[in-house]
């Protein structure tokens, strides 16, 4: 595409909705025209550049190279953002309609761009006379700078900067002057102990719904039960614990905000309500809208927490802001994002990067380095040594929590901060307030999240990592901060704390050094590549010579990666070489290292210990010291603790126990494995994999339940998966609850559970089918004709379920172009560069869309309504047979191994069919690609639900029958009157 002069109106440009198949292009002089991807590439070669929605998909729909910022065209997408920050929308013309208010038609065609364009000026015109107007003037001096293709129409509406002489060109970037100061408020007390009753919890659910709400008869059973959870505890260690399973459609969210919401007003405290991922936070934020509507009270009331990577850091934005501008004109492009960034971080409800209310797709626009840059991302937070602590938003998040009701968290917050409060330092007082009550919902998923929350990993990945955290960046210029510039005003009072840091900064040359892959690597192997750019904000690596061949880290990998070779297998069915090997028994070379290596730790953490003790022993003498310093020193010492103390320590016993080999007749407590996995390609790894010592609890829940137990006084774990049901009787059903509660870990709780149950209101029989097809193999071109014909049969709104994101990848590449020519938009996680929120915006959206995934799609993703229609599996989801599997498999099966794998996938189906039916007049079809599929897997599915074996022609018609039964009445062909878009 050209670039845009300078005077080009978006009005002048033609306007472009690019698809595989016939894309829309409306002319400057009015003429609509639906061309093929080849004759829309040669219209604008002739063409100035176009106005559009989304340039980089628009790119790839056209199969054309990117360009990189500013780039030609006028996306809409950039505009929206500036005129409407901090709302998220589907990056599709028919998203930004909705988003705007404007009904759009069935079919998509490029004369809605103009439409669009003039509602988002026209709103602009009306904030120009308006604070915010001054506000989006001053953005605009850097972002003309920038070479914004919108500058010139939005300084149109706007008008330019008044009274800007001796202004900065860049001041309205700095938002970290503008942004509202939190203020230390009194400790909140400890929480009262009064019950919810169940007809109170009742009541309130009856409040959040209205009167025009949508009956759930098993919705205010669940809010009953619930209940349970906050009744007051008996004594220490015993909480009350609730096991809740809730099926598909009951509406357990609001269930069980009802009594914590009373509960947490009645005793002045806070509820935590944790779940699995980002994207069902925010799905619980939605729904908390309900009972707090107005914007004020929910912001007092409700807190989302995530950990400090996700969050926007104001001092890596200030970095990256004087690193572009001391560049000159050379770094305006740099610029760019900027701006909008700032404009974004001004309106945010919490300065959330990922996941929150800034556009997943925002990435993809302006670069994804963008985003890591200004968020902290290698733990360099220098808290109250910052000079934007005040200001900043995650501080703001945590004194928010301190005074909220409800605090929505994910697992793997939760369940760090209870290990830390285990295991902090006595007197030393945490971040967050401990909660005493919590809610885990998906709380299927708390073995997979306990599992990553309490494993250690030895790899040279985190070993450079924690070197890079002590040392900072060794032979480039990058933003990365060491130990010693984080201390050292706090060296020149505290003189004392020098000699335990020049200690560890001396014995912290033991860890890997720059260029530890590259020498990981066989010498047959390629170097690295010389044309990989540097990561934003840093010049590129010099790297420095060999170290000695005595480093012990990275003597120990290259023992690792040895035995590792040594023992690798080939899968006979798919011809992968394994990435793991057992650690027992243990080499030679490993076991000599490893020892050596121990000790090069242990005088690393020996020291940072004195680093710590030394900082408390002067915040505890010093009874004059001034608040700010107080609040840093015990901010260093948590960070000393939690990044470095604690992971060594971890590390040493390990590497202690290796030493040992295990006993035979002996349960072991850990499963302890060495494995490599690829690195991305950039200059901090500039090899191509990693290796690790790894160490898993057999069995994870046992960390878990000795972590919350002591603090939590109840506690709801609730999913609509909680049991693997294989039947009737009352046995059976003793029989799954006791395999659940093994599986959760309840079984260590000192107190005994109580378990609820609540059906699906939903009528499966008649609102679902299940197919098992019979004649499609595992081959990519197999499952790529069986997908695509099922794609087009459903007429879109198709979820594909994948076990690998290799097939995923391989069955995308084939497929999606004769879908998006049939008028099905095909989107795929691990393909386009948006996050899954935005993946699943966009398929919500646009409902004859199509989308491929892995779990991430499985679990947790609600599409009510025609938008999903159809969920096809390309395989039986059996757990990947990995040695960590085998062990638990073996050891924790009770002795039935096969039941211990159905188990786990039944649960996965079960899963993946929760997806279907969302409300009561949803329909929808389940398939399996995978003929082999057992028929005892098959009781994952709810009663009544029809399961068919067929050929998959057979099921092609036998699907459009039941989903348009109209259709087949009438006698139209299948894909007739289908929209292109």
């Amino acid at each position: 595409m050209p670039r845009a002069p300078t005077f080009l109106s978006p009005f002048d440009a033609p306007a472009l909705v690019a698809r595989r198949g016939l894309s829309s292009l409306l002319t400057p002089d009015g003429e609509l025209l639906d061309l093929t991807a080849e004759e829309t590439r040669e219209r604008l070669t002739q063409l100035p550049p176009p106005l559009l929605v989304h340039g980089p998909a628009a790119l790839r729909a056209l199969d054309l190279s990117p360009l990189s910022q500013p780039v030609p065209w006028f996306d809409l997408l950039d505009l929206f953002l500036f005129v409407r920050p901090a709302t998220t929308v589907a990056p599709t013309p028919r998203g930004l309609a909705l988003a705007l208010g404007i009904e759009p038609a069935d079919t998509i065609s490029a004369d809605l761009l103009p439409v669009l364009c003039e509602t988002l000026l026209d709103e602009l015109r009306h904030k120009a006379e308006t604070p915010e107007g001054t506000r989006l003037r001053a953005l605009m001096v850097p972002l003309t700078r920038a070479g914004w293709a919108w500058s010139g129409e939005v300084t149109d509406v706007l008008g330019t900067p008044r009274d800007t002489t001796g202004a900065h060109p860049y001041e309205a970037i700095r938002i970290w002057k503008r942004l509202p100061r939190w203020e230390e408020t009194a400790p909140r007390p400890a929480p009262g102990s009064q019950p919810v009753s169940p007809n109170a919890a009742r009541q309130r659910l009856r409040e959040i719904l209205g009167e025009n709400a949508e009956i759930r008869p098993g919705q205010a059973d669940f809010a009953s039960v619930a209940t349970a959870a906050f009744e007051p505890r008996e004594s220490i260690g015993s909480p009350n614990v609730v096991l809740a399973e809730a099926g598909t459609g009951t509406g357990k969210t609001l269930g069980y905000i009802a009594p914590a919401s009373l509960w947490a007003e009645q005793n002045d405290g806070a509820v935590w309500v944790s779940t699995y991922t980002r994207h069902l936070q925010r799905q619980i934020e939605q729904e908390l809208r309900r009972l707090y509507p107005d914007e004020t009270t929910l912001r007092d009331k409700v807190v989302v927490r995530k950990g400090r990577e996700n969050y926007l850091c104001l001092l890596n934005m200030e970095d990256l802001l004087n690193v572009a501008t001391s560049r000159g004109p050379d770094g305006f492009a740099a610029l760019l994002p900027m701006p909008l960034l700032a404009r974004w971080a001004e309106a945010s409800r919490d300065g959330d990067l990922m996941g929150g209310d800034l556009p997943g797709w925002f990435g993809e626009l302006f670069g994804h380095g963008t985003l890591f840059g200004v968020a902290d991302r290698r733990g360099e937070c220098i808290h109250a040594a910052c000079p934007h602590y005040q200001t900043c938003f995650v501080e703001h998040g945590i004194r928010r929590a301190r005074q909220a009701d409800l605090v929505v968290a994910n697992h793997a917050l939760v369940l760090s901060q209870a290990a830390w409060a285990a295991l902090a330092p006595p007197g030393l007082p945490d971040e967050d307030t401990t909660p005493t009550r919590y809610v885990f919902d998906e709380g299927h998923h708390i073995p997979d999240a306990a599992d990553s929350a309490f494993a250690t990993a030895l790899s040279g990945l985190e070993a450079a990592e924690l070197r890079r955290w002590l040392l900072g960046a060794e032979g480039s210029r990058s933003r990365a901060r060491g130990l010693q510039r984080r201390l050292d005003d706090l060296v020149e009072r505290l003189p004392m704390i020098d000699t335990p840091l020049q200690a560890a900064l001396q014995a912290a040359r033991a860890l890997p050094a720059p260029g530890w892959s590259t020498r990981l690597r066989p010498q047959t192997e390629p170097e690295q590549d010389p044309d990989l750019p540097p990561l934003p904000g840093e010049t590129p690596l010099l790297i420095p010579e060999e170290p000695a061949p005595e480093n012990p880290s990275e003597a120990f990998l290259r023992a690792l990666d040895h035995q590792l070779r040594a023992r690798q297998t080939k899968d006979s069915r798919d011809g992968y070489i394994s990435a793991e090997c057992d650690l027992h028994p243990v080499n030679e070379d490993v076991a000599s290292a490893a020892e050596t290596l121990s000790r090069a730790l242990t005088r690393l953490r020996d020291p940072i210990r004195m680093l710590a003790d030394r900082l408390a022993a002067q915040a505890e003498d010093d009874a004059e010291m001034d608040a700010p310093t107080r609040q840093r020193i015990e901010a260093m010492i948590r960070t000393l603790h939690r990044r470095a103390i604690s992971r060594l320590s971890g590390w040493i016993g390990m590497l202690d126990a290796l030493q040992t080999p295990p006993e035979p007749d002996v349960t072991p407590t850990f499963v302890d494995f060495i494995r490599t996995e690829r690195l991305p390609r950039t200059r901090a790894t500039q090899g191509d994999h990693d290796i690790g010592l790894y160490r898993h609890w057999l069995d994870p829940t046992i960390p878990f339940v000795s972590t919350i137990q002591t603090p939590a006084h109840g506690l709801l774990m609730t999913s609509a998966t909680l049991r693997d049901q294989t039947g009737h009787g009352d046995a059976q059903n003793e029989a799954s609850w006791h395999a659940a509660e093994l599986r959760l870990g309840a079984t260590h709780f000192l107190k005994p559970p109580i378990r609820a149950s609540v059906m699906s209101p939903f009528d499966y029989a008649t609102q679902t089918r299940a197919y098992v097809i019979t004649d499609v193999s595992g081959e990519i071109p197999s499952l790529a004709h069986a997908f695509r014909a099922l794609f087009e049969t459903a007429g879109g709104g198709a979820l594909g379920l994948f076990t690998a994101i290799r097939r995923l990848r391989e069955v995308h590449r084939r497929i999606h172009e004769p879908l998006e020519t049939q008028g099905f938009p095909l989107y795929a996680q691990h393909v386009d560069a948006m996050d899954n929120a935005t993946l699943v915006d966009v398929f919500r959206t646009e409902t004859h869309s199509c989308l491929l995934g892995t779990d991430a799609m499985r679990d947790g993703v609600d599409v009510p309504g025609e938008a999903l229609r159809m969920v096809v599996f390309e395989k039986t989801p059996w757990p990947r047979p990995d040695i960590l599997h085998r062990e638990r498999r073996r050891l924790l099966s009770e002795g039935r191994p096969g039941d211990y794998d159905d188990r786990i996938t039944r649960m996965r189906l079960r899963q993946a069919f929760g997806r279907l039916i969302r409300q009561g007049t949803d329909r929808g079809v389940f398939v399996m690609l995978d003929r082999r599929m057992p028929s005892r897997l098959l009781s994952a599915f709810p009663d009544g639900v029809d399961v068919r074996r067929m050929p998959l022609a057979e099921a092609l018609e036998d699907i459009a029958r039941f989903l348009r039964p109209e259709e087949q009445e009438n006698g139209p062909p299948l894909l007739q009157g289908r929209p292109r878009g």
